[in-house]
């Protein structure tokens, strides 16, 4: 309730903005005696993707989608900006280059990809995904965008389509120099497709892989988990589980894996209640402020 509130305040707090964050009152040309020579908004992005993102953590998602979507129109506006010719008239005198721009249309599109992708509207995330790589991205961004691709493929029954998209990553993965977390998404891929077939010995494998790798990889390690209950082996699924919370708290000590545990405590134990008061207790003393402990069920 705490953080609800707290997120209704930032809300309530981010529409006080006198007719939203680009009126003028918070342009620079609106004091000139303090910004000579200087015009555009005050606002720093940081705050337009926040008055985006926060109303649909108090169950807005409509409001944050389309704002979202006015903000990427924004954020294109200053790409093309920033490619003419520059006179006295356009020069950007925030000092900001058309790269970090781009990169800020790469961040705002994948934020409404994670909108569409959490309500399964995925022929709007497949053309999200398709644009963004046909602007030709980074090699490792460009694994990233294709490994999104390949996932929503697999929620659309398209595995064929799936297992090209992740063959191309793991291309690209090879022929680049990588870090840890690059290798981990092609080992991740594979394990998923190995899911889909019910192989939930060979997705073990590749997870174990990305965790010997990196033993923080919440992702690899929650999967694991799950393949093991698919396995019947609660006990092991359990204390993997267990072992990351102990290892890793900062990592892993999110509501998604929580869930997971208290789903295997519940299958594995007739007294699950007071297994999961104790974590849930445990988790009040470590949890960051904003962590919905309603997530153990207790």
């Amino acid at each position: 309730n705490e953080l609800k509130n707290r997120l209704n305040e930032a809300v309530t707090e981010l529409d006080t903005l006198e007719n939203g964050i680009d009126n003028v009152i918070y342009s620079y040309e609106n004091y000139p005696q303090h910004y000579p020579n200087r015009y555009g908004s005050m606002a720093p992005f940081s705050l337009r993707w926040l008055y985006a993102e926060l109303p649909s953590r108090i169950g807005n998602r409509q409001e944050t989608v389309d704002r979202f979507y006015t903000l990427l129109h924004f954020v294109r506006e200053k790409i093309k900006t920033n490619a003419k010719p520059k006179t006295d008239e356009n020069e950007d005198f925030s000092g900001m280059s058309g790269d970090i721009w781009r990169k800020r249309e790469g961040l705002v599109i994948n934020s409404i990809i994670s909108h569409h992708l959490s309500h399964k509207e995925f022929s709007v995330c497949l053309d999200l995904i398709k644009d963004l790589v046909n602007r030709d991205p980074t090699p490792v961004a460009r694994a990233v965008l294709i490994s999104k691709l390949g996932y929503i493929q697999m929620q659309l029954g398209d595995l064929d389509g799936a297992k090209a998209s992740f063959n191309i990553v793991e291309g690209i993965v090879t022929e680049e120099k990588v870090e840890t977390e690059m290798k981990n998404l092609v080992n991740r891929n594979k394990a998923l497709m190995f899911m889909v077939g019910k192989d939930y010995v060979s997705a073990v494998r590749e997870y174990q892989e990305c965790i010997d790798r990196d033993d923080s990889d919440v992702v690899a390690i929650n999967n694991k988990a799950l393949c093991l209950m698919y396995l019947r082996d609660l006990s092991d699924s359990i204390k993997v589980s267990e072992s990351a919370l102990e290892r890793v708290p900062t990592a892993a000590l999110n509501e998604t894996f929580v869930v997971n545990l208290c789903s295997m405590y519940e299958l594995a134990y007739v007294n699950h209640s007071d297994i999961k008061k104790t974590l849930s207790n445990w988790i009040a003393r470590v949890a960051p402020d904003d962590f919905d402990t309603s997530c153990t069920r207790v």
